[in-house]
């Protein structure tokens, strides 16, 4: 994804937050609405090395908690860790192709998920790990897919 200049890819990255906040919250879609959070992390995490994609992870993970403050400190925490990672698998998943994109948005949104639902394992407040099973597979395609639509918007208009 190079299309673009830097400054572009920035505001397509903003634009990507305030409207995960805009449909979880301004038109109470709640967990029916993408996880744009993710997928702004990890469409940034591609083009940034690895601290400052972690850095990114932090403001992001803080504001995902402000949503809901049972998750402050699991989502900071998960986001920073995608972050980093997101940034280092630059080179295993290579290429701009869709089908490699929708793979590592997926791939993505399930640690993201995996690593919240292990911190709030170690906290004793998970719940069954039965939803985590059942809705993060969908949760996942579901961000996926979301995130693909977004890049196509984003490189036809860049």
């Amino acid at each position: 994804m190079t299309e673009g200049t830097r400054w572009q890819f920035v505001g397509f990255i903003a634009l990507l937050v305030a409207l995960h906040f805009v449909l979880r919250i301004g038109l109470g879609l709640g967990p029916l609405a993408p996880d744009l959070l993710v997928v702004a992390l990890l469409l940034a995490a591609r083009r940034m090395r690895a601290g400052p994609a972690a850095g990114l992870g932090l403001p992001l993970g803080l504001l995902e908690g402000a949503l809901n403050p049972l998750l402050l400190g699991p989502a900071s925490l998960a986001q920073v860790v995608l972050g980093y990672v997101g940034s280092r698998s630059k080179e295993a998943v290579a290429g701009d192709s869709p089908g490699m994109l929708v793979l590592y948005l997926f791939a993505g949104k399930v640690v993201y998920d995996v690593l919240v639902y292990l911190v709030l394992a170690l906290e004793g407040s998970a719940g069954s790990a039965v939803k985590l099973v059942l809705q993060t597979p969908a949760a996942a395609l579901y961000a996926a897919f979301a995130g693909l639509a977004a890049v196509a918007a984003y490189r036809a208009v860049a």
